[in-house]
């Protein structure tokens, strides 16, 4: 099985009191490798899922340079007219990235 192509991988999430996404931990895709850690806020991750990236939430792997263990994809989900960030079952409000640690 062939695997998928993904522009980025978020290892780690810090939420507001009200359950929003204040940033995230990820590495982005930079050709065939990937890019030293960067720190991507709410809208950031937001515009790029909107702009047809692939986001996953995932953990590198110690010693293997660019190979994650995958986990679930990031989708924006619409509710009440506003966008929230999930990954697995959304929460009712919030963003919730499923399977990343908060830091």
């Amino acid at each position: 099985m062939a695997k998928t192509k993904v522009d980025g991988v978020v290892e780690a999430v810090h939420y507001s009191q009200d359950g929003h996404l204040v940033w995230a931990r990820a590495y982005e895709r930079r050709g065939p490798t990937y890019s030293d850690l960067v720190l991507l806020t709410r809208d950031e991750l937001i515009s790029r899922l909107k702009a047809g990236k692939k986001f996953t939430v995932g953990q590198r792997q110690t010693y293997l340079a660019s190979t994650f263990e995958m986990a679930q994809s990031i989708t924006i989900v619409q509710e009440n007219g506003q966008e929230f960030l999930a990954s697995g079952s959304p929460r009712k409000g919030q963003d919730f990235l499923d399977g990343a640690p908060v830091v």
